[in-house]
């Protein structure tokens, strides 16, 4: 009987210890659940990046490897432009405005509270329907064509067709590149305005004797990206400032950079996208450029 009693006295206490383990178990899973919410909830504060359509594929591209690796990260990327993404950041409506100019080139912008952070380089090249019969062009009569002084192919060797000129809308970054590089300073005709890269690749694909012009990010076999006096447009040319329709990609943030936007550009500066994803996006690394040019278009040899 003795017996039998000592054994349901410790089948009790087993019991007991049992009870008081799962507990304490679970309390330990309950917390480190809750530090794995608080650490979640930090990181799904969404972030607004705004601005060049130049720069969006790379920042889109970055961002969705990003999150991929951190879940709890919640990163909006919208175009606009270069002129919406520095307005937007300059009145401090958003987190990064992206941009293909210097903020200080921006007419209405407050630049000494932006901090600049140089992500890439990016090439623009005239680009025309496959079907101009015309692949490359002398600088004084591309800039002949924009002013609407030629008007026609064959005046350029090319088909018996009219020339359809496409601009980007006033206040891209793109359009500003290339009419500082490329045109020389000299305002185009007025013509047809796109506000985004991939809709005005997709009119002049569609629409014979058609040109404008793109970031080598879009390019593609869609349309011809043309030679300007024989050189042509690529990442050897660009660094080299041989070709010299390039601009900066800027990502501003008003004041340092903190948060989840710190994390993002240190993200895109890191050696995995600077190595990897820029040359297979065709962007360049700053790094590789042989030039360095300023907010006046001034270029040095570094």
């Amino acid at each position: 009987m003795k017996k039998r009693n000592r054994i349901t006295v410790l089948a009790f206490v087993l019991l007991c210890t049992w009870v008081i383990a799962a507990c304490s178990s679970t309390k330990a899973d309950e917390s480190e659940k809750d530090e794995s919410n608080q650490e979640t909830n930090q990181k799904t504060e969404p972030i607004m990046v705004v601005g060049s359509s130049a720069l969006q594929p790379l920042v889109e591209a970055t961002a969705q490897q990003y999150t991929i690796k951190n879940p709890g990260a919640v990163i909006n990327v919208q175009g606009g432009g270069s002129g919406t993404g520095l307005s937007k950041i300059s009145e401090d409506a958003v987190d990064i405005g992206n941009s293909d100019i210097f903020a200080e080139e921006k007419e209405g912008v407050d630049a000494s509270n932006l901090v600049d952070h140089k992500v890439a380089v990016v090439g623009m090249a005239p680009v025309s329907h496959p079907e101009t019969g015309v692949t490359d062009i002398s600088s004084e009569d591309l800039i002949a064509i924009f002013t609407g002084d030629i008007t026609n192919w064959k005046e350029l060797g090319g088909n018996d067709q009219e020339i359809i000129v496409i601009n980007r809308a006033k206040g891209s970054g793109t359009r500003a590149t290339f009419e500082a590089f490329a045109l020389d300073g000299k305002q185009p005709i007025d013509a047809q305005e796109q506000d985004s890269s991939g809709t005005v690749r997709k009119i002049v694909s569609e629409t014979p004797g058609a040109i404008s012009y793109l970031a080598f990010s879009y390019f593609d076999q869609t349309t011809t990206a043309l030679k300007v006096n024989g050189v042509t447009p690529n990442r050897e040319n660009v660094e080299s400032n041989e070709w010299k329709i390039w601009a900066y990609q800027h990502m501003y943030t008003n004041g340092e950079a903190t948060g989840l936007s710190k994390e993002l550009i240190d993200y895109i500066l890191s050696d995995e996208i600077q190595e990897t994803l820029l040359p297979e996006m065709d962007y360049l690394p700053v790094t590789g450029m042989q030039v360095e040019r300023d907010a006046q278009g001034t270029v040095t040899k570094k």
